[in-house]
């Protein structure tokens, strides 16, 4: 079924009500029409997909859910069936979910992909029977709604382009786990009804300089893991690059570096699960950024991200079976994962060669401060034979629990789960189990904020088993299921975007309870007297430490934190881990 947001349009179209094929590929962009100097406002840009769907039934388009503007999101099929149920979409064909417009400065995807759906729409190009293409025509409208000419410092084209901050100021490719915005919420909608198989986020780099208009940004392949993984490295990335070849459209891994010449030395970009093929990934789904090169030509940009996605288009429509089934068996084998990683870190015993093509870089004297800078000399292009690092290895390992428990009271963290689909089953009645309970041992924090938040980093913890109560409504949260990846990495609090990292959970690091001084020094001498093991530490802990010696706060407060008065709750992390094997694990379903 069709759901269709009419709008005014702002431009026509040629031979708009023409029936031939050859007519109707006159479709011109906004962008086309400028002869490749403008981008498409949102309004255009939405007034032009609702003109192609009611040309070609291969097209829907339709709202799905809110933004922070106020402006809803909108979701566009290609189906040459015109079937737009996603149901039955999933049982033969591969589907590509393409975002556009999370960062509106970087609008080369939005110019492209109307293209695209026009051209396969009209034939210009060959319709794929095996692929169904969805895209989020501008992701983040309210950046898109705030156009200027001047905030992409450094950008070559168009002349006007949206804002990357959304309509709260939300940088939106942070924000796929924290869900602070309304985009976010709608885009986990959108992604757990499409379930893609492949998943594009145009963008425009920025950083040094070189020869190539495009860049490639695949989600890290060790981190993604498994078969997907060497898929992903060892088969789907080469054959983008050698189909962008046959186009004599050269293209590099996203050059990761800043004031430094490339030629150097470079490694891969870790999109950690706050980003968007990050998050993707979580699901097992391909994923891959593209970054086209700012100081290009926008005409340039453009056509070249279309060259990508059609080149993209052709690969899956090719190995559409094979990455269905893979994608499938990788989601069947996670279920069952005994062990998960985190802090992935570059492995310097491995690297990859390229051949990079890029300009001299020079070091000169700044008119402008008297001291040395970095300048690119494009009249001395070279290719050199450059070391990139695209292998990563995790630092840190946990087994995988049968499940969590979480008590009701955290909404937040709830929320954020009912929108990405997790499975659980709240407790029928009150009642004690023996789980795995988190103390946080040490974390660092941003002096700064950063998207919002303080986050944390760094995260350490000490594991031990307990008795926790648990109440009627409480969530027993199954491990084994779909969303997996999302629950360990969301979670388990020494992940780089766990919810304890972004802040969820801080009001467990701060004491409610303390002790008068004065009262506590007689309870205080009361437990030394009557324990000698904590006698014997506390003289210990003095000759080791002058400052706590020192300090007669300081060693009140180490015995009270040692008393049966001290709380419980701080810095005891409220998620808890329900063993494989263990006699709560029995509450879950076979």
């Amino acid at each position: 079924m069709k759901y269709i947001v009419f709008f005014t349009a702002l431009f026509l179209f040629a031979s708009c009500e023409s029936e031939t094929k050859d007519e109707k590929s006159s479709y011109p962009t906004h962008y086309e029409m400028s002869n490749g100097k403008e981008t498409a406002t949102y309004q255009q840009t939405i007034d032009y997909y609702i003109a192609l769907a009611r040309e070609f039934p291969e097209i829907n388009i339709h709202t799905i859910g809110k933004t922070d503007s106020g402006y809803p999101l909108h979701m566009v099929t290609f189906n040459p069936d015109g079937d737009f149920n996603y149901e039955n979409i999933r049982k033969e064909k591969s589907i590509i979910l393409i975002n556009n417009g999370i960062h509106p400065g970087e609008s080369d995807g939005i110019d492209a992909t109307m293209m695209l759906y026009r051209d396969l729409a009209t034939e210009k190009l060959d319709m794929p029977q095996n692929t169904v293409l969805v895209t989020i025509p501008i992701y983040n409208v309210g950046g898109s709604l705030n156009r200027n000419s001047t905030t992409r410092a450094n950008q070559n084209g168009p002349l006007e382009y949206g804002f990357r901050g959304n309509a709260r100021n939300y940088d939106l490719n942070r924000d796929f786990i924290k869900m602070d915005t309304q985009n976010a919420q709608t885009f986990a909608k959108i992604f757990h009804m499409v379930k893609p198989d492949v998943f594009i986020d145009n963008h425009v780099s920025n950083g040094a300089d070189y020869q190539y208009t495009l860049t490639h940004l695949f989600t890290q392949h060790n981190k993604l893991g498994g078969e997907m993984g060497e898929y992903l490295h060892e088969t789907l990335m080469p054959s983008l690059e050698n189909s962008l070849a046959e186009k004599d459209r050269d293209i590099t891994p996203y050059v990761n570096v800043f004031n430094v010449p490339p030629e150097m030395g470079f490694s891969q970009f870790m999109d950690h699960p706050r980003y968007s093929t990050g998050y993707t990934t979580l699901w097992s789904t391909l994923g891959l950024m593209v970054e086209t090169h700012m100081l290009k030509p926008y005409k340039q940009r453009v056509e070249g991200t279309y060259d990508l996605m059609q080149s993209l288009v052709e690969i899956v429509e090719a190995e559409h079976q094979n990455i269905k089934t893979l994608r499938k068996e990788t989601l069947g084998k996670n279920l069952d994962i005994s062990e998960y990683y985190f802090n992935w870190q570059v492995d310097t015993t491995r690297s990859t060669l390229l051949n990079f093509k890029g300009y001299e870089a020079e070091q000169i004297t700044s008119e402008v401060t008297g001291l040395p800078r970095l300048k690119y000399n494009r009249e001395k292009p070279f290719t050199k034979e450059t070391v990139y690092q695209d292998y990563f290895y995790p630092a840190d390992t946990i087994d995988v629990p049968a499940a969590y428990l979480i008590k009701k009271s955290w909404k937040g963290v709830i929320e954020r789960l009912d929108a990405n689909k997790i499975q659980y089953i709240p407790l029928k009645k009150d009642t004690t189990l023996t789980v795995e309970a988190y103390r946080i041992v040490d974390y660092d924090t941003r002096n700064a904020p950063y998207e919002g938040h303080y986050l944390h980093s760094n995260t350490q913890v000490a594991k031990s088993t307990k008795q926790i109560h648990f109440r009627e409504g409480d969530l027993l949260v199954p491990t084994r299921q779909p969303g997996i990846r999302y629950l360990l990495e969301t979670l388990e609090p020494q992940g780089t975007d766990s919810f304890f990292n972004w802040n969820f959970f801080d009001t467990v690091l701060q004491r409610k309870e303390g002790f008068s001084p004065y009262v506590f020094e007689d309870v205080a001498l009361e437990m030394l007297q009557s324990d000698s093991l904590l006698q014997r530490e506390f003289e210990a802990k003095k000759e080791a430490d002058l400052n706590f010696a020192n300090n007669w706060y300081a060693q009140l407060n180490w015995i009270f934190e040692r008393s049966e008065h001290f709380e419980e709750a701080y810095l005891t992390y409220p998620i808890y881990r329900v063993a494989k094997g263990s006699d709560a694990s029995g509450l879950l379903p076979n």
